[in-house]
């Protein structure tokens, strides 16, 4: 599989991710200019991990969100629908579970805390996949969401599509073990709602308190959100 379509059929979606696993970790940091480091430091802090929670990592890939979360003394678990991309990361000393975010295998009011980085623009219901993760976590819990977004400032945001359409794809044809699903993170990112439109849809869900922080003049934004009920 090549690169999934914007139906995001789960399918499609993971054999892209597996197929791209073994370099995914590298590719991102090379199209991001190294930002990722920050972003998921960053990520961290909004999540604000504790000893002794249990937070549920969505979409974490080969582990090195999960990795960076857990340093806090948190129990944290990687969670994603590729396998593929769990094997790149079978070394890391996370937990590791294979899971499709729209059916999660856990119980209700599981977690403290759930976070999912880049990974809820890839579900084919951004609105049912964020209840999901409320039905998994407890009343009173943590929701943060870190996720491609909309720069703020127009000049800034034209400079942007313009790398994220035609540069990126680019960029990471030198470096990525699948070139073409670059051009499918190109597409999605294009695709995606706003950061406003965006916490509508976290509240829709059932989470309250929304609120965000732009990332990188916006590029990037951090949502976080707190279940009802505490």
């Amino acid at each position: 599989m090549a690169r999934a379509g914007l139906d995001k059929d789960p399918r499609e979606v993971a054999a892209m991710f597996d197929g791209v696993a073994g370099r995914y970790d590298l590719t991102n940091t090379v199209i991001s200019f190294g930002q990722d480091r920050r972003w998921r430091h960053i990520t961290r802090r909004a999540l604000d991990p504790r000893p002794g929670e249990r937070v549920l990592d969505l979409a974490a890939g080969s582990g090195v969100s999960t990795v960076e979360f857990s340093r806090s003394g948190a129990w944290c678990v990687a969670a994603d629908l590729s396998v593929g991309m769990l094997r790149a990361g079978r070394k890391r000393a996370v937990p590791m579970v294979a899971a499709d975010a729209l059916r999660l295998p856990f119980a209700d009011d599981s977690f403290d805390a759930v976070t999912i980085m880049f990974g809820l623009r890839n579900l084919t219901d951004t609105v049912a996949g964020l209840r999901e993760m409320a039905r998994v976590v407890r009343p009173g819990g943590r929701l943060v969401v870190c996720e491609f977004s909309t720069p703020t400032w127009q000049p800034f945001r034209s400079l942007y599509m313009l790398y994220v359409m035609r540069i990126l794809p680019l960029v990471a044809g030198t470096v990525a073990s699948n070139p073409e699903a670059y051009t499918y993170l190109a597409e999605s990112i294009r695709e995606w709602p706003d950061q406003r439109a965006l916490a509508g849809k976290i509240g829709e869900a059932g989470w309250e308190r929304v609120a965000w922080r732009n990332l990188t003049s916006g590029a990037v934004a951090v949502h976080r959100a707190f279940k009802p009920g505490a």
